[in-house]
């Protein structure tokens, strides 16, 4: 019996027995070819073969996972299509003669080293999309078949040496029990996906696939990081009788969906869920969330290289607002730019894209994208709650500004005999300190607001949340951070206005008791963890949690304010 040590990528507990994922030999041979454009025929017709196995495997995944998680494949789509990697294999067959699958292995590593070396983790990712494209595009080139995943037909815990986003997309969750991985982190693409489909995964062991024969019994486990290989029947006992826990557990977390989220001494608090399609809603009724918190626009237009008509986006935003049946939907205009960028719009090259021209700030460069969603939203209104907030609000004049664009359209829709809802509400995302520092003054425009805290707090610290050299300062916890929440909540109420929290930190268990303290009214989070967060505030106080905030507000670091709270749940 081994135990390997790994990072927990994905909660729950598997038992079941190996199944190695080989990958078939890809070495590359760089042959001289005499037929320059014989070869970048070769080249470009394995693009067309690989582009129609995305296709094949997006559809495969759409029925597993939601539209913006199955995005992944989209963003693949476009690495194959980069002009920029085509025409530098294409160029290196010409001007080196050498076959396409040695200028093609070439370029992709060449890539791949620039996008290693970067110190922004989105753009690290980058680099496993990029070794997933060209590893299927040389095992085309070399006549190589690829594992399938799809294939596996009896419970098993699959071990490897990376799992690429396709081959995570194409497990089948009721044979599949967990994965293990030799490197990865909780961040890359096939563990986000894992914790999405509800496989436990443990990832950075670093060994595992020498450690594990195929066929060996092992234990999975995903909530503290482990890998235990051929176990003895005490410690498979004692595993079922934790894995039986966990699953007693989440039964249990079953039973609140239909319960309210409120506190022992009665204050209720609404828990809603974060979507990025019309997918994503059979997700949110089945965790028992009481709307949608924020609705990610912005992955209508990355869906295709043209931007969305008004008509799609109207059916998108009715078909949202129809199926929550009267509960609130709170639609974010677009919010590119930073580390989105899709392919139907030119976005301006910038020293600093995260500082520069994004979100509501790109809807006044483009007026014309802006003005064409504003319309489907209008129109989309009379179907439902609907609630309609702009990202990167820095100052009160673009509010006015976004707002007027607004009422502009509904005037004009209404002139040509299109019926606008009268009650819909509009309001503003707090992800700029300014504007958090000046809520008392954009509160008596707006009619909510809902806190971004994951801009929020890296704007605060002027610190890249992304970068891993200076992660120490991404800090939810932070008193700095939580007295700016405590202004934006305290401005909302005083002019009778409600706020929500948009961010990550609105689905963590450690800030449930702080942001409930604080008075926030609405957490919005991922459709899986609102069942989670609802267990744990029906069973706090609300009158004692505000004590606890008011002390945090006077800690001097996060650890203070941790340390603090976990005393006070234990």
């Amino acid at each position: 019996m081994t135990m390997i040590k790994g990072i927990a990528a994905s909660n729950g507990i598997a038992i079941a027995k190996a199944y190695k994922l080989d990958m078939p030999d890809l070495t590359v041979t760089k042959e001289t070819i005499t037929d320059v454009d014989g070869e970048i025929k070769v080249f470009n017709d394995a693009i067309e073969a690989v582009k129609k196995d995305l296709e094949v495997i997006k559809e495969a995944a759409v029925k597993n996972l939601s539209e913006e998680e199955a995005a992944i494949f989209d963003a693949h789509a476009l690495v194959l299509s980069d002009p920029e990697l085509q025409s530098q294999v294409q160029d290196k067959i010409r001007s080196e003669s050498v076959c396409a699958v040695g200028a093609l292995e070439d370029v992709a590593n060449m890539f791949i080293m620039m996008f290693e070396s970067m110190d922004d983790e989105y753009f690290r990712e980058r680099a496993a999309d990029i070794r997933d494209v060209s590893t299927r595009l040389i095992a085309n080139l070399l006549g190589k078949a690829l594992p399938n995943p799809s294939l596996i037909s009896e419970e098993v815990v699959i071990i490897a040496h990376d799992l690429t986003p396709s081959d995570t997309a194409q497990l089948n969750k009721n044979l599949v029990r967990g994965f293990a991985t030799d490197i990865g982190g909780r961040t890359s693409h096939s563990a986000i996906l894992a914790r999405s489909m509800e496989i436990p995964a443990v990832v950075a062991t670093n060994t595992i696939t020498s450690d594990v024969k195929d066929g060996d019994m092992v234990i999975l486990n995903g909530i503290d990081g482990e890998v235990i290989i051929n176990p003895d029947e005490a410690t498979i006992a004692s595993y079922t009788a934790k894995r039986d826990e966990y699953l007693a557990y989440k039964d249990e977390l079953k039973k609140l969906v239909n319960e309210e989220s409120v506190t022992t001494d009665g204050h209720h608090v609404e828990l809603v869920a974060n979507i990025g399609s019309p997918k994503d809603i059979e997700a949110v009724i089945e965790n028992g969330a009481e709307g949608v918190g924020l609705y990610r626009t912005e992955f209508l237009y990355m869906e295709s290289a043209q931007l969305p008509t008004e008509d799609e986006q109207f059916e998108a935003y009715k078909a949202v607002l129809e199926g929550l049946e009267g509960k609130p939907v709170v639609v974010r205009t677009l919010d590119i730019g930073g580390d989105k960028e899709i392919a139907a719009i030119d976005m301006p090259k910038e020293m600093n894209p995260f500082l520069g021209v994004r979100a509501i700030r790109l809807c006044f460069e483009r007026e014309d994208i802006f003005r064409t969603q504003l319309r489907a939203l209008l129109r989309a209104s009379t179907y439902g709650d609907l609630r309609i907030m702009f990202p990167m609000i820095a100052t009160l004049d673009e509010f006015r500004k976004a707002k007027g664009i607004l009422k502009d359209e509904e005037a004009k829709l209404i002139a040509e005999g299109v019926e606008v809802a009268t009650n819909y509400q509009v309001g503003i995302m707090i992800e700029i300190p300014a504007a958090a520092v000046l809520a008392d003054q954009f509160a008596k425009e707006v009619d909510f607001f809902s806190i971004g805290t994951n801009d929020l707090i890296q704007y605060t610290f002027a610190a890249d949340r992304m970068s891993s050299t200076i992660n120490y300062l991404y800090q939810p916890y932070n008193p700095s951070i939580l007295r700016l929440i405590k202004n934006v909540i305290d401005a909302s109420h005083k002019e009778g206005k409600w706020t929500g929290m948009c961010g990550e930190m609105a689905g963590e268990e450690l800030a449930a008791p702080l942001l409930i303290g604080l008075g926030l009214d609405e957490f919005s989070m991922s459709a899986t963890s609102v069942l989670g967060q609802r267990k744990l505030i029906r069973n706090l106080s609300k009158a004692e949690m505000e004590t606890l905030a008011n002390e945090a507000l006077q800690c001097g670091s996060m650890e203070e304010v941790v340390a603090l709270v976990e005393k006070a749940i234990q």
